[in-house]
């Protein structure tokens, strides 16, 4: 079960609780039932959906291994600094394009020791960085294309998020 049913699946549990201990302090003397409050649920805070990259590559002809080379030498230089390879998909059949990397989003920054290890890799490689890395990884690269999506996710998760906000906007989709 994902975090985010979990959560509603706790709301739930907790608001029928509610609608209970309320059912039975009705039954009970008027004494007892003010010395018993009843608290409200706490709001239910959604985590934030997880995000990736998506970037497609056409590789210029004959540089599709230079191009996959480069991507192994940035897991090196990842991996020092303790974070995870670039996830490479390779072209088999169909559409025109030959690599596709997956890049999920991670909103944490390397330490100052992570990136002291990522940039002596770096050195020691004799890799290139910033611009210098755009100029020399294009020279691989006849066509690209990137895209942020949402994901991993259901299809129930995107639809009960769908519905939460039709639910709070009724006016929304009329304009």
């Amino acid at each position: 079960m994902t975090a985010f049913f979990q959560r509603l699946a706790i709301a739930g549990a907790t608001a029928f609780t509610l609608t209970a201990s309320s059912a039975a302090l009705a039954q009970t003397a008027a004494p007892a039932a003010a010395a018993a409050p009843v608290q409200a649920a706490a709001p239910v805070v959604e985590a934030p959906w997880p995000e990736a990259w998506f970037e497609i590559f056409k590789l210029a002809p004959g540089k599709q291994e230079a191009f996959i080379r480069r991507i192994a030498r940035a897991d090196e230089v990842a991996a020092a600094g303790g974070q995870p390879p670039i996830q490479i998909f390779v072209h088999e059949d169909g559409a025109d394009w030959d690599v596709l990397l997956f890049k999920p989003v991670r909103n944490v920054k390397p330490t100052a020791a992570q990136q002291a290890a990522m940039d002596a890799k770096r050195k020691e490689l004799h890799m290139e960085s910033g611009p210098a890395y755009f100029v020399g990884i294009r020279e691989n690269i006849a066509a690209h294309t990137d895209s942020k999506a949402y994901g991993p996710l259901s299809a129930a998760q995107w639809l009960a998020k769908l519905d939460k906000w039709r639910a709070e906007n009724p006016e929304g989709e009329k304009k």
